[in-house]
Protein backbone atom coordinates (compact mmCIF):
# COMPACT_ATOMS: atom_id res chain seq x y z
CA UNK A 1 0.00 0.00 0.00
CA UNK A 2 1.36 3.59 -0.97
CA UNK A 3 2.74 5.44 2.12
CA UNK A 4 2.78 2.19 4.31
CA UNK A 5 5.07 2.68 7.24
CA UNK A 6 7.26 -0.53 6.78
CA UNK A 7 8.54 -1.90 10.37
CA UNK A 8 10.77 -5.39 11.29
CA UNK A 9 10.27 -6.14 14.51
CA UNK A 10 13.65 -7.82 16.48
CA UNK A 11 13.44 -9.31 19.80
CA UNK A 12 14.64 -12.50 21.53
CA UNK A 13 11.28 -13.51 22.76
CA UNK A 14 8.53 -14.48 20.73
CA UNK A 15 5.96 -13.59 22.87
CA UNK A 16 7.30 -9.48 22.60
CA UNK A 17 7.60 -9.46 19.14
CA UNK A 18 3.48 -11.18 18.72
CA UNK A 19 2.67 -8.33 21.35
CA UNK A 20 3.51 -5.46 19.41
CA UNK A 21 2.62 -7.07 16.10
CA UNK A 22 -0.65 -7.12 17.34
CA UNK A 23 -0.42 -3.58 18.53
CA UNK A 24 0.81 -2.41 15.26
CA UNK A 25 -2.05 -4.46 13.35
CA UNK A 26 -4.74 -1.88 14.57
CA UNK A 27 -3.09 0.86 12.26
CA UNK A 28 -3.58 0.62 8.75
CA UNK A 29 -0.95 2.94 7.48
CA UNK A 30 1.88 0.46 9.19
CA UNK A 31 2.75 -2.84 8.27
CA UNK A 32 5.00 -5.30 10.30
CA UNK A 33 7.20 -6.53 7.33
CA UNK A 34 9.23 -9.05 9.25
CA UNK A 35 11.10 -10.40 12.31
CA UNK A 36 14.03 -11.77 13.66
CA UNK A 37 14.75 -13.59 17.03
CA UNK A 38 18.66 -13.05 16.88
CA UNK A 39 20.97 -9.85 16.03
CA UNK A 40 22.54 -12.03 13.36
CA UNK A 41 19.03 -12.76 12.09
CA UNK A 42 18.22 -8.55 11.77
CA UNK A 43 21.64 -8.48 9.75
CA UNK A 44 20.86 -11.00 6.97
CA UNK A 45 17.20 -9.76 6.97
CA UNK A 46 18.45 -6.61 5.82
CA UNK A 47 20.33 -7.63 3.58
CA UNK A 48 17.60 -8.88 1.69
CA UNK A 49 14.89 -7.04 2.59
CA UNK A 50 13.79 -2.85 3.58
CA UNK A 51 11.75 -1.38 6.73
CA UNK A 52 11.28 2.13 6.98
CA UNK A 53 12.06 1.29 10.13
CA UNK A 54 13.93 -1.11 12.55
CA UNK A 55 12.38 -2.16 16.28
CA UNK A 56 15.44 -3.53 17.97
CA UNK A 57 15.37 -5.13 21.37
CA UNK A 58 19.11 -4.44 22.62
CA UNK A 59 19.64 -7.84 24.34
CA UNK A 60 19.45 -10.62 21.94
CA UNK A 61 21.63 -13.67 21.03
CA UNK A 62 24.53 -14.72 18.62
CA UNK A 63 24.69 -10.36 18.19
CA UNK A 64 23.18 -7.96 20.52
CA UNK A 65 21.52 -4.40 19.81
CA UNK A 66 24.41 -2.51 20.24
CA UNK A 67 26.33 -5.03 17.50
CA UNK A 68 23.91 -4.59 14.82
CA UNK A 69 23.61 -0.80 15.16
CA UNK A 70 27.41 -0.58 14.37
CA UNK A 71 27.49 -3.57 11.88
CA UNK A 72 24.77 -0.95 10.16
CA UNK A 73 27.55 1.94 10.63
CA UNK A 74 30.34 -0.21 9.20
CA UNK A 75 27.92 -0.81 6.10
CA UNK A 76 27.34 2.54 5.87
CA UNK A 77 23.39 2.02 5.42
CA UNK A 78 21.17 4.78 7.39
CA UNK A 79 18.49 2.70 9.00
CA UNK A 80 16.06 4.63 11.41
CA UNK A 81 16.20 2.39 14.48
CA UNK A 82 13.79 2.46 17.66
CA UNK A 83 15.45 0.69 20.73
CA UNK A 84 13.43 -1.52 22.92
CA UNK A 85 15.19 -1.47 26.41
CA UNK A 86 14.31 -3.52 29.82
CA UNK A 87 15.68 -0.48 31.69
CA UNK A 88 15.01 3.34 31.59
CA UNK A 89 18.66 4.07 32.15
CA UNK A 90 19.86 7.78 30.92
CA UNK A 91 23.63 6.59 30.15
CA UNK A 92 22.65 3.86 28.10
CA UNK A 93 20.16 5.85 26.27
CA UNK A 94 22.87 8.28 25.22
CA UNK A 95 25.40 5.74 23.93
CA UNK A 96 22.18 4.33 22.00
CA UNK A 97 21.85 7.42 19.95
CA UNK A 98 25.74 7.92 19.72
CA UNK A 99 25.43 4.77 17.89
CA UNK A 100 22.42 6.02 15.63
CA UNK A 101 19.58 5.24 17.50
CA UNK A 102 16.60 7.59 16.70
CA UNK A 103 14.33 6.18 19.55
CA UNK A 104 14.20 4.34 22.90
CA UNK A 105 11.33 2.62 23.90
CA UNK A 106 10.80 0.85 27.65
CA UNK A 107 9.11 -2.94 27.13
CA UNK A 108 7.24 -2.12 29.75
CA UNK A 109 5.35 0.94 27.90
CA UNK A 110 6.23 -0.16 24.54
CA UNK A 111 2.33 -1.54 23.78
CA UNK A 112 1.37 2.17 24.57
CA UNK A 113 3.79 4.40 22.55
CA UNK A 114 5.30 1.78 19.86
CA UNK A 115 2.73 3.54 17.41
CA UNK A 116 3.51 7.03 18.23
CA UNK A 117 7.10 5.99 17.95
CA UNK A 118 7.21 4.65 14.25
CA UNK A 119 5.21 7.31 13.15
CA UNK A 120 7.62 10.07 15.07
CA UNK A 121 10.78 8.58 13.72
CA UNK A 122 9.60 7.73 10.32
CA UNK A 123 9.25 11.38 10.11
CA UNK A 124 12.45 12.02 10.93
CA UNK A 125 11.77 13.61 14.60
CA UNK A 126 12.99 11.20 17.54
CA UNK A 127 11.25 9.72 20.02
CA UNK A 128 12.52 9.38 23.87
CA UNK A 129 10.00 8.94 26.82
CA UNK A 130 9.54 11.67 28.81
CA UNK A 131 11.65 10.74 31.16
CA UNK A 132 14.80 9.59 28.94
CA UNK A 133 14.11 12.55 26.46
CA UNK A 134 14.59 15.30 29.97
CA UNK A 135 17.83 12.96 31.30
CA UNK A 136 19.15 12.86 27.87
CA UNK A 137 19.07 16.79 27.53
CA UNK A 138 20.05 17.99 31.10
CA UNK A 139 23.08 15.34 30.63
CA UNK A 140 24.71 17.05 27.31
CA UNK A 141 23.68 20.83 29.26
CA UNK A 142 25.48 19.70 32.13
CA UNK A 143 28.64 18.54 30.72
CA UNK A 144 30.91 21.63 31.54
CA UNK A 145 28.41 23.83 29.31
CA UNK A 146 27.90 27.16 30.24
CA UNK A 147 24.67 28.11 28.85
CA UNK A 148 24.90 30.23 25.37
CA UNK A 149 28.69 29.36 25.26
CA UNK A 150 29.42 28.93 21.94
CA UNK A 151 31.63 25.14 20.76
CA UNK A 152 35.73 25.59 20.86
CA UNK A 153 35.59 24.64 17.34
CA UNK A 154 33.52 27.42 15.27
CA UNK A 155 30.75 25.72 12.90
CA UNK A 156 29.38 27.81 10.18
CA UNK A 157 26.06 27.49 9.86
CA UNK A 158 23.53 29.88 7.98
CA UNK A 159 20.60 31.55 8.38
CA UNK A 160 18.31 29.34 6.95
CA UNK A 161 19.67 26.19 8.47
CA UNK A 162 19.91 28.02 11.69
CA UNK A 163 15.64 28.08 11.04
CA UNK A 164 15.59 24.62 10.17
CA UNK A 165 18.01 23.21 12.97
CA UNK A 166 15.71 25.21 15.26
CA UNK A 167 12.58 23.35 14.09
CA UNK A 168 13.66 20.04 14.09
CA UNK A 169 14.60 20.30 17.83
CA UNK A 170 11.27 21.61 18.24
CA UNK A 171 10.35 18.31 17.20
CA UNK A 172 9.19 19.55 13.71
CA UNK A 173 8.81 16.71 11.20
CA UNK A 174 10.26 17.77 7.33
CA UNK A 175 6.86 18.12 6.18
CA UNK A 176 5.83 20.81 8.93
CA UNK A 177 9.18 22.22 8.59
CA UNK A 178 8.11 22.40 4.51
CA UNK A 179 4.72 24.42 5.26
CA UNK A 180 6.61 26.74 7.99
CA UNK A 181 9.42 27.67 6.07
CA UNK A 182 7.58 27.25 2.71
CA UNK A 183 10.26 25.14 1.38
CA UNK A 184 9.86 21.72 -0.50
CA UNK A 185 10.25 18.61 0.97
CA UNK A 186 13.28 17.91 -0.65
CA UNK A 187 14.99 21.37 0.10
CA UNK A 188 14.22 20.75 3.67
CA UNK A 189 16.08 17.48 3.57
CA UNK A 190 19.16 18.86 1.67
CA UNK A 191 19.27 21.51 4.77
CA UNK A 192 18.86 18.62 7.26
CA UNK A 193 21.51 16.17 5.63
CA UNK A 194 23.66 19.87 5.29
CA UNK A 195 23.72 20.34 9.46
CA UNK A 196 24.27 16.58 10.32
CA UNK A 197 27.42 16.65 8.23
CA UNK A 198 28.36 20.00 9.85
CA UNK A 199 27.62 19.30 13.38
CA UNK A 200 28.87 15.87 12.68
CA UNK A 201 26.44 13.88 14.26
CA UNK A 202 24.04 10.98 12.98
CA UNK A 203 20.64 11.99 13.66
CA UNK A 204 18.02 14.35 14.39
CA UNK A 205 18.68 13.04 18.16
CA UNK A 206 21.84 14.88 17.94
CA UNK A 207 20.82 17.91 16.37
CA UNK A 208 18.40 18.58 18.98
CA UNK A 209 20.55 18.07 22.00
CA UNK A 210 23.32 20.27 19.75
CA UNK A 211 20.72 22.97 19.57
CA UNK A 212 20.08 22.55 23.28
CA UNK A 213 23.29 22.60 24.63
CA UNK A 214 24.32 25.86 22.64
CA UNK A 215 21.28 27.69 23.76
CA UNK A 216 20.08 27.73 20.18
CA UNK A 217 16.90 26.87 21.78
Amino acid sequence: MKGTIKVHVADDHKIMIEGIIAVINTEKEIDVVGYSLTGKEVLEWFKHHEADVLILDINMPELDGIGVLRAFYKRKKKQKVIILSSYDDIKFAKKMTTLGADGFLSKSSAAEHVIKAIRSVHNGVPYFSDTIKEGLLQMYVGQNVVRGSRPKKKIKITERELEVLKLIAKEYNTLEISDKLNLSISTVETYRKRLLKKINVKNAVGLAIYAVKYNII
